[in-house]
């Protein structure tokens, strides 16, 4: 050691009392029940009125309609070639219950296709209509005329979607609107002469296509109701006309769905850490969880019942500029009595309230059961993260009414099952 260098105690001083990390052993911790993010407020399974169904399956009877293939066309891509599945033109009303594949397979091969950029013009109205457009992918507005010769906007298009179907057998038709197209799209077409050139060849083509002509045109409501002769107005001796009211044949049933699975649980983990909380309780809570939110789910996006596969097409839009607006959700509500609910995803919510903002304007909000929910005309907008987004950041609102008494949306269950925890559960 150098003269002069400073000595340096480098021992930690001794210690005083008993630390912290030997402390706890004694102690008893303070813990959570077990916590899962995948629990959502679930607002669909509390706000649609459920209907026991003793049964285990549930009919709804409604008044015959005359099915006009009101459907969507579906298609098969390769490279930059688009072609359409020769079962997907039965959705044609001309085509309907047409069950020729070999035919349907040569008018697939007949239909050409045609790439066009925005802005142009597929048809004018008040010129001929003699041939169908496929909608592969694009948008399309349909506009009329106004009162004073304006433009007017009757409806957007999108992929799946076809128009002029009724040219394909009537040789007198015009387009009743101008169709335009929003975006770049690609489309097929099939003319009324490619349709009867084939029938000439085609005998089973050519006697659906008679037998359709020869059908008078049956009589129904602005839903496609069978009608309801009524008569009102009249003075004197007027002939009172004779009605009925004819129900579907086969009306629609639907089966309770069921979810389920096994629990777990090690007879050793039971019996010896089972304080201070249940394990098997807890494992059972948040199975139940899981279970509840996979029945929302279900009831979203089941193909066979969920709301987005069971929402007519008629009843579906397309947003006018890409994002949700409010021109948009009055054309919604518009397309329904008694609207009782919105429901979408966090990121639309989020994103109509930015168009909003957008243009000055600041939806309300509702207090539904303590909860402030926003609103548009007075309708909550409930969030559900079960409603999906696409990769290209697009997604779905549903709006509904609810009730059987409204002829709305309901949720079927069947209570008093054994050893039942919640109802139907």
């Amino acid at each position: 050691m150098s003269v002069g260098e400073e000595v340096r105690d480098t021992q930690a001083p001794p210690q005083q009392s008993l630390g912290t990390a030997a402390a706890r052993n004694l102690a008893t911790t303070t813990k959570s029940a077990p916590q899962m993010q995948e629990i959502t407020s679930r607002w669909l399974l509390k706000m649609l009125p459920w209907v026991q169904v003793q049964g285990g399956t549930y009919r709804v009877n409604r008044r015959l309609s005359y099915s006009v293939g009101d459907g969507r066309v579906t298609f098969v891509q390769t490279g930059d070639r688009v072609a359409v599945i020769p079962a997907e033109l039965g959705e044609l009303p001309a085509l309907r219950n047409f069950g020729d594949e070999e035919v349907l397979a040569e008018l697939a091969r007949r239909c050409e296709q045609r790439d066009v950029g925005a802005g142009e013009v597929l048809a004018a109205s008040g010129d001929a209509a003699d041939r169908v457009f496929l909608l592969a992918h694009g948008k399309i507005e349909k506009v009329g005329s106004g009162l004073y010769g304006d433009e007017t906007e009757l409806g957007v298009l999108a992929d799946g979607a076809y128009f002029g179907d009724r040219s394909l057998i009537d040789g007198d038709a015009v387009w009743e609107y101008t169709a335009r197209t929003l975006t770049p799209c690609t489309l097929l077409t099939l003319s009324r002469a490619d349709v009867y050139n084939l029938a000439e060849r085609a005998e089973s083509l050519q006697g659906h296509l008679a037998g359709l002509l020869s059908i008078p045109e049956q009589r129904t409501n602005h839903y496609g109701e069978a009608a309801i002769d009524l008569s009102a107005g009249h003075v004197g001796e007027a002939v009172v006309p004779h009605t009925f009211v004819d129900y579907e044949a086969a009306p629609r049933e639907y089966e309770l769905s069921v979810a389920q699975t096994v629990l777990k649980v090690h007879s050793r983990v039971a019996d010896l850490y089972n304080q201070p909380m249940n394990q098997t309780e807890q494992q059972l809570r948040l199975t139940v969880e899981a279970l509840r939110e996979r029945q929302e789910h279900e009831l979203i996006n089941n193909r066979e019942f969920g709301l987005l596969n069971n929402c007519d097409y008629g009843q579906r839009i397309q947003p006018h500029d890409g994002v949700p607006s409010p021109d948009d959700m009055d054309e919604l509500l518009s397309r329904r009595r008694g609207s009782k609910l919105f429901l979408a995803h966090p990121k639309a919510i989020a994103a109509f309230g930015r168009e909003c903002s957008r243009r000055g304007l600041v939806p309300e909000s509702v207090d539904i059961g303590g909860h402030h929910v926003p609103a548009w005309r007075g309708v909550p907008i409930f969030p559900s993260n079960k409603i999906p987004v696409t990769d290209a950041r697009t997604t779905s609102i549903i709006c509904m009414r609810t009730g059987e008494a409204e002829q709305g949306v309901i949720g079927l269950q069947q209570t008093g099952i054994p050893d039942e925890i919640e109802p139907s559960l």
